[in-house]
């Protein structure tokens, strides 16, 4: 196929070999299957920011530090160089959090580095070597339904182990290979510690999970995961060895009505956009 524009600097220093196919193309990015030597690995184009669509990027860059004191000005006037470094830390934020979350043995795709906005990393693929499917394009039996929903959370945990919340987990930023499933697309992870939305984004990871999965066993919708980890995480008893058990009690206190409120428009604004991404099913929302 004819070389993207994006990927001919890569081909042209050698980083590529050749670009085999396209693979999605989405609102924040597009995915290229590419060879790289005798291996067939996937290209992540980013979009620049201007034709992304992605929601409330200040809420999930809250927390990221940048160390040089001259980036963080210009990035807080806005200014052209201020634009095109905010570009970089967004692009570089997937690649680190591959590479920690690999390290804290979370299943995601081998990351081989980014280049100019355009990340290389494993291409996840099933025994006959095609592309993986996305959780969401798959029937589940119960029982594989309850086994991988344990999985996911016990991923759930290792990532906030290791400082980080995904921010936007669902089945479509799930692929299953046969081993297991592969959590996918991270630009947007949050630091735990350091975004004041983290609680929330993990209560929201958890939650779309939990339903999706929840679908094929009805018992998964009584757990209450997010609560047990993020608990556990603020006195600081999490660890990656922690034995979850998705039971939680919590304080008696006395209902807070506006909170309730925010939190019921809350769960409306993302149901709309779930049945917004399933009018989309054809389009990968990351990789």
């Amino acid at each position: 196929m004819k070389i993207p524009k994006r990927l001919q600097p890569l081909v042209s220093d050698g980083l590529i070999d050749e670009v085999l196919s396209r693979l999605m193309s989405g609102k924040e990015a597009d995915v290229y299957v590419v060879r790289v030597g005798t291996s067939v690995r996937c290209a992540k184009v980013y979009k620049e920011s201007l034709k992304r669509s992605f929601k409330q990027a200040v809420t999930y860059q809250e927390g990221r530090k940048v160390k040089n004191s001259r980036r963080a000005r210009a990035m807080e006037k806005g200014s052209k160089y201020g634009r095109q470094q905010q570009e970089a830390i967004w692009h570089n934020a997937e690649v680190d959090a591959l590479y920690r979350l690999a390290a804290a043995d979370v299943r995601v795709p081998e990351a081989y580095g980014c280049v100019d906005g355009v990340l290389i990393m494993e291409l996840i693929t099933d025994a006959a070597g095609d592309v993986a499917p996305r959780l969401a394009d798959l029937p589940l039996s119960a029982d594989q339904a309850f086994r991988d929903h344990t999985i996911m959370m016990e991923y759930v945990k290792r990532m906030l182990c290791a400082g980080m919340v995904h921010g936007d987990l669902s089945e479509f930023n799930v692929l299953v290979d046969d081993y297991g499933p592969v959590i996918i697309d991270l630009p947007q992870a949050v630091d735990a510690a350091g975004n004041n939305h983290a609680k929330s984004m993990l209560g929201r990871d958890v939650r779309n999970m939990t339903s999706y999965y929840g679908q094929y066993d009805a018992s998964l919708l009584k757990t209450r995961y997010a609560e047990e980890m993020w608990q556990k995480f603020e006195n600081g008893e999490l660890h990656p060895t922690t034995e979850l058990t998705g039971e939680f009690v919590g304080e008696e206190i006395d209902p807070d009505v506006d909170a309730l409120l925010d939190d019921i428009h809350a769960v409306a604004r993302e149901e709309e956009a779930r049945l917004e991404r399933l009018k989309q099913n054809d389009e990968t929302p990351g990789y």
